[in-house]
């Protein structure tokens, strides 16, 4: 209780000295120094999850590194302060079989789950950009080399895809497989930091590197339990996908060659709170880095007048 005050109240002095940091340098900024910029980013994708290698945050497999691209629009508030709008479209994926070592003990499990995944994502993104370093003048004058903090919120549409035995992509999300309806449509917080390098008079380059947590763990169509499936048919996606082999046994997707199938893969049907474990149940990240170019809107600058 004493750490949640302790944190508490320091982001509120925090929130309170930049508010009244921005409301001075509000005054002393002018509005013929702010100005806008766009861009466009190519960048590469990958994710955190259920499919991931190992279990833990930083583990993440190169090969399932996908493009993304993005269009963005940027305006500066203040000397550290800019405000971006952005758009982005780019596709994350991962598979057990690849990513999982068959011959650890602790990866065992998601080799015989053998489940795989592609999900294109398109997002739109509100930040706020925080320069270390600041420019009190117009564009003209601003810094060759700036490295800077952003974060954020982001919506996003996403519908993740299974490929199944024939080599075709299925619909993962209508399929149930856990047995949860989840949306398509979710909400992340983007946060990151990256450093920004003037080309020319009105040309910047820049690097990011960029976190999205969601509140969902159906990135990869796998978070929960195994689900009773047998209300539906039994050539069904969903009982392939969702590991389905009738009553209390695997089957589907599942790799049942590799020996240690009687830990579970299947529901419970007569106590489904006691399901074998599909997932962690815990929520999924991806990550979106890599390089953008913007170009500033010429600003009107009106020189001083003499008499």
């Amino acid at each position: 209780m004493t750490k949640i005050f302790s944190y508490s109240t320091a982001l509120l002095a925090g929130l309170a000295l930049l508010g009244s940091t921005q409301q001075a340098d509000a005054q002393q900024f002018s509005k013929r120094k702010q100005y806008n910029s766009i861009g466009v980013s190519l960048n590469a994708m990958n994710y955190f999850g259920d499919l991931n290698p190992l279990t833990n945050f930083a583990s993440f497999h190169l090969g399932d590194t996908r493009p993304n691209i993005g269009l963005n629009i940027t305006h500066r508030f203040f000397p550290r302060v800019s405000g971006r709008f952005a758009v982005a479209y780019g596709r994350i994926t991962a598979d057990d079989n690849t990513n999982a070592n068959k011959d650890d003990i602790n990866a065992r499990f998601r080799y015989t789950r053998n489940m795989n995944f592609r999900n294109d994502i398109y997002e739109a993104s509100a930040v706020v950009i925080v320069d270390l370093i600041e420019n009190r003048n117009n564009y003209l004058k601003r810094p060759d080399f700036v490295p800077y903090l952003f974060g954020g919120i982001a919506g996003f549409h996403h519908s993740p895809q299974g490929k199944d035995k024939s080599g075709n992509y299925v619909d993962l999300q209508p399929l149930k497989t856990e047995g949860v309806d989840y949306s398509k449509f979710q909400f992340s917080l983007p946060f990151g930091a990256g450093v920004r390098y003037r080309i020319n008079r009105q040309l910047d380059a820049s690097f990011e590197i960029g976190f999205r947590k969601t509140f969902t763990g159906y990135l990869d169509d796998v978070s929960g339990k195994y689900a009773d499936l047998s209300n539906t048919s039994p050539d069904s996606p969903a009982r392939y996908f969702g590991g389905w082999g009738g009553g209390n046994a695997p089957g589907g997707i599942t790799n049942t060659t590799t020996g240690v199938v009687a830990a579970g893969f299947h529901p419970s049907l007569t106590d489904p709170a006691n399901s074998a474990k599909r997932g962690q149940g815990k929520n999924d990240w991806y990550t979106v880095t890599g390089f953008s170019l913007n170009y500033i809107l010429n600003p009107k600058i009106k020189n001083p007048k003499f008499r």
